[in-house]
């Protein structure tokens, strides 16, 4: 009788082991095969009596706030990029063409851009090509309909330049950033940090005291000459609109 009864015990604590395992495994199997999604439904519902805790609503409005704050100053940007876009497309006479910015290659962002105006428009090459802040190039090309102004950033474009406080020329060239080189014609007069530059007041090829930029920083021991960088005023990433000058005038 006694021997029955551990029989007994025995097959039903080998069953329950049996089935133990077997659910188990199969839990293991389900994780495995819906990538533990099951578990975390699960882990969720378990958790949602107590969260967002303090902390966590925290966290919320916090990164509701950036959110919000972030989204205020890009609004504010677009508003005042498509002010001077507006005021560019307004802003046509004889001697101006506005015109929009259609395409730009990612391989030469610095370099040039393409423009929604063009021979039928009486744009012709060389004539300058000024932005929301100033010059940023000038015409290089021109078919029927379109054009292709070269930036002052392309990498090896010069133009003259003039620095009205120490009243000297200097080249500026591109280096393929929105930062061009100054350089200085008399190296015995350096300009400084905040002086503005421009397009020469005697100037024949291009408009005469058009703004160009600021001087941004000057390295007084360069080898083989000093140097500075300019930063322009019109951001040539971000121009949209732009108007080409007829005859430089």
């Amino acid at each position: 009788m006694i021997k029955a009864r551990k029989k007994i015990g025995l097959h039903l604590l080998l069953k329950r082991r049996f089935w133990i395992i077997f659910l188990f495994g199969a839990l293991l199997l389900g994780i495995r095969w819906t990538k533990g999604a099951g578990y975390l439904d699960f882990y969720s519902v378990l958790l949602k009596p107590i969260l967002p805790g303090t902390a966590q609503r925290e966290w919320i409005q916090e990164g509701d706030n950036i959110e919000r704050n972030l989204r205020l100053k890009l609004l504010e940007e677009d508003n005042i990029r498509l002010r001077r876009a507006l005021f560019l497309q307004e802003f046509h006479n004889d001697k101006r063409i506005s015109a929009a910015v259609i395409s730009r290659s990612s391989s030469g962002w610095w370099q040039q851009l393409e423009i929604n105006k063009g021979a039928k428009d009486g744009i012709l090459k060389g004539q300058t090509v000024i932005g929301p802040g100033g010059l940023i190039g000038l015409i290089d090309s021109t078919t029927l309909l379109t054009s292709r102004v070269r930036l002052l950033t392309d990498p090896g474009h010069q133009i003259g330049v003039w620095i009205n406080r120490t009243k000297s020329h200097g080249i500026l060239t591109g280096m393929g950033t929105n930062r061009p080189k100054l350089i200085f014609l008399n190296k015995n007069i350096l300009p400084k940090i905040g002086d503005s530059v421009t397009t020469s007041p005697a100037s024949t090829l291009l408009p005469p005291n058009l703004v160009i930029g600021v001087v941004q920083f000057v390295e007084e021991k360069a080898l083989p000459a000093p140097f500075a960088i300019v930063q322009l005023t019109a951001s040539p990433e971000a121009i949209d609109w732009v108007q080409v000058l007829r005859n430089n005038g």
